[in-house]
């Protein structure tokens, strides 16, 4: 088994596509309307669905806002160089609600920016994500 896809409800494709395509830099996959269901759904990603998982934004057609609950968290993306990926990200209008850091109670560094919906994304600084998961299983080892 393996995960394929997230999927998330949008109240303006092309708003979300011009966020995760151009602003995140993910390719518009396949996109596809369903006129008997008034809905639509594109499929975005990083690479082909054959090898990596992708979000899958549905629009239901006429639907314009969402409410997110409390229950969904975000979707994380890992980056290189998460202080020039925000800045860039902020060049193209879009919001970044949780400038780069370290995050509370660890070491790695994250932000966190939102999409047109209100759906946060955080960002994780590649280099710094593994100390914690290395901590954590060895902290793990000792207690067992």
């Amino acid at each position: 088994m393996r995960l394929l896809h997230t999927m998330l409800r949008v109240g303006n494709l092309e708003e979300s596509l011009k966020f995760y395509c151009d602003v995140l830099g993910m390719k518009l996959l396949r996109r596809k309307d369903y006129p008997g269901g008034e809905f639509t759904l594109a499929f975005v990603g990083y690479g082909d669905e054959t090898d990596n998982s992708v979000l899958e934004l549905t629009y239901n057609w006429g639907v314009e806002k969402y409410d997110l609950g409390n229950a969904y968290g975000h979707i994380a993306l890992g980056v290189d160089d998460i202080y020039s990926t925000c800045d860039e990200i902020k060049k193209t209008g879009a919001k970044v609600v949780r400038e780069p850091g370290p995050m509370k109670h660890g070491s790695t560094v994250i932000a966190f920016v939102e999409d047109p919906d209100g759906y946060k994304v955080e960002l994780i600084q590649l280099s710094t994500q593994g100390s914690n998961a290395k901590q954590e299983s060895q902290e793990k080892l000792v207690t067992q």
